[in-house]
């Protein structure tokens, strides 16, 4: 598994979530689930940090080019109160980040490339820009873990994110009768 693989998956995963958040009331969306939650409160609340956190590594961080740059998606970030907010504002955001992290990663970026973690800091600690990406991508995974609770939480049946669903699963020989796609390879000569 590598950084691009695992981020077409998470984009695919993504927009099954949010087409399946667009079904549900509006009021569950803003319904806070998380009372003694410090920052987030609400599944629109984790939705917008997911895409801030993916703005804020991916391209303010890595590429010093935020989405968020020029305030066409301006709101508190540590505090969202994302129910101030249209779902389709948030989704429009996240379509945003999401078609330039597509694009950076198209670009075949240097993922060995050491990022600094805090830009205006000559000591700040690096990491590689692989490690940079997996952080984004699992810290997304956790939250749409909790999102997927919450919706559980107001009575509804959440969409099957699993990776094995967005995956292309091989057939075994036994499945298929004895073909499978390793079998069609030709064998290899002796030398």
């Amino acid at each position: 598994m590598n950084v691009h693989e695992y981020y077409a998956y998470l984009s695919a995963a993504r927009e099954q979530l949010w087409n399946f958040l667009r079904a549900l009331p509006e009021a569950d969306l803003n319904r806070d689930l998380i009372p003694d939650g410090e920052r987030f409160h609400n599944i629109k609340d984790l939705l917008l940090h997911v895409m801030d956190v993916e703005d804020h590594w991916v391209h303010a961080i890595a590429r010093g080019d935020g989405v968020n740059k020029d305030g066409l998606y301006a709101h508190d970030w540590v505090r969202p109160r994302a129910e101030q907010y249209e779902l389709g504002w948030i989704i429009a955001y996240g379509r945003e980040v999401s078609a330039r992290t597509r694009a950076f990663l198209d670009g075949q970026p240097n993922l060995q490339r050491h990022v600094k973690l805090v830009q205006d800091d000559p000591a700040s600690d690096t990491v590689t820009l692989d490690q940079l990406m997996w952080h984004v991508m699992t810290h997304e995974v956790r939250h749409t873990a909790q999102i997927t609770l919450m919706v559980r939480q107001l009575g509804h049946t959440p969409p099957w994110l699993d990776y094995m669903r967005f995956t292309r699963l091989r057939i075994t020989s036994a499945q298929s009768g004895g073909v499978n796609d390793l079998d069609t390879e030709e064998p290899e000569e002796d030398a």
